[in-house]
């Protein structure tokens, strides 16, 4: 069943600033959203807000499936993943990072192989697939945090300013990599950039942020 989020009259506030103020928005379609803003928005609270990684002062964070409004309890977090601009990773070999969120769940080890190894490929990591995480570049990093989060299977995967860190190569990758998640039907992706070439490249709905309010959308299909 599809997923899909309705953000209503969110407000978020730190040391008495707001940060996000009557903020409301329906993720109600396939594709990916992209939300632009100046530094200090709101942007990735937004987010954060969103994948249940923080509360908001005021307002709710609501998943629906079809009609059903779904509870935030563990089942929903599996269904829903974050990938931050810095991405942690563990001494140990690409696959075993990759494989982590899989392997807390409980997945069969063939599964996990099965999983694993098909990202690995879509990301463009088989041939590092046992080196150690550690001795991988900024942008590998970058694609391996995000393959991480694809094995799991989300259904909306976060994606916060995913090409910050990285360079020119690397970002292309990235950026061709999440249109052929596009392509293949899943998941909805919701991103923050900063970079207005990318966001006119990927962008089926383009969000901005400004003050705390999402102020203009532009559905761009």
């Amino acid at each position: 069943m599809n997923l899909t989020l309705k953000i209503s009259d969110i407000w978020k506030s730190y040391n008495g600033e707001d940060v996000l103020r009557d903020c409301s928005f329906s993720f109600n379609k396939k594709g990916i959203y992209v939300l632009m803003g100046p530094n200090g928005s709101g942007k990735s609270t937004f987010l954060r807000i969103c994948a249940l990684l923080e509360l908001p002062d005021r307002g709710s964070a609501d998943y629906l499936s079809g009609r059903k409004m779904l509870e935030k309890d563990i089942e929903l977090k599996r269904r829903i993943t974050l990938v931050l601009p810095k991405i942690g990773i563990f001494n140990a070999s690409v696959f075993n990072n990759a494989a982590y969120g899989l392997k807390i769940r409980g997945v069969a080890k063939k599964e996990i192989e099965d999983r694993v190894n098909n990202q690995l490929e879509f990301f463009g990591l088989s041939h590092k697939r046992n080196n150690n995480a550690l001795t991988l570049s900024s942008g590998e990093i970058q694609r391996l945090g995000i393959a991480r989060a694809m094995v799991t299977e989300p259904d909306i995967l976060f994606l916060d300013e995913p090409t910050a860190s990285v360079d020119q190569k690397n970002t292309e990758i990235i950026e061709d990599i999440i249109l052929k998640m596009k392509d293949a039907g899943r998941p909805t992706v919701i991103m923050t950039t900063h970079d207005k070439t990318q966001a006119e490249k990927l962008a089926d709905y383009l969000l901005i942020i400004k003050d705390g309010r999402i102020q203009t959308v532009v559905d761009k299909l």
